[in-house]
């Protein structure tokens, strides 16, 4: 080790053992702007992870929300379906009553009940599909029958009412399809 090495090794031994930083290729003492220099960088990089952290918050924040939403639309729907069968006892009920007993107060108590269930369902958002006469849609209804020798292009019959939930089948239509009637 020359003269000028041992000497720059022990500046960096004092300073170090006097809390300051020392160059020792340079043997020159950091200055004022290396230092500031320094503290901004290591500013700059605690930005940078505070920045990331929030934006991580964030899109966490997001994704809580839709899971909560579709986690709720999954319930409502599972509940909706149950309401919807009880609206279609209700139909068939009030369908089969014979016509003599149609002024009955007990008939018309049903009825406005069946109703005010319809009613319920329309507020969530629940629309029924108008099936007969349209084109045969797999996507929302359900063939159970098709006329002999027909191509099924058409509902002729309803079986089932669907329904939908905004844009989305809750339940498919069951249908009955054959030839478009000619008029």
């Amino acid at each position: 080790m020359t003269d000028t090495q041992t000497h720059n090794q022990a500046d960096a031994e004092a300073h170090e053992a006097n809390g300051v930083e020392f160059d020792a290729e340079n043997g020159a003492e950091p200055t004022e702007n290396d230092e500031l220099a320094a503290l901004r960088a290591e500013r700059d990089e605690y930005l940078e992870q505070l920045r990331r952290a929030l934006a991580d918050f964030a899109n966490f924040r997001k994704r809580t929300d839709q899971d909560r939403a579709v986690m709720r639309q999954l319930a409502n729907r599972d509940l909706l379906m149950q309401v919807i069968d009880v609206q279609d006892d209700f139909g068939r009920a009030l369908a089969a009553i014979p016509e003599d007993q149609r002024d009955n107060g007990w008939v018309s108590g049903t009825a406005m009940i069946e109703k005010k269930l319809q009613a319920v369902l329309e507020r969530a958002g629940v629309k029924q599909l108008d099936a007969l006469g349209e084109p045969f849609d797999p996507a929302v209804h359900e063939a159970v029958a098709s006329d002999p020798g027909s191509s099924g292009e058409v509902v002729v019959e309803v079986f089932r009412t669907g329904y939908k939930l905004g844009d989305q089948v809750l339940r498919a239509a069951m249908v009955r399809t054959g030839d478009k009637p000619v008029a």
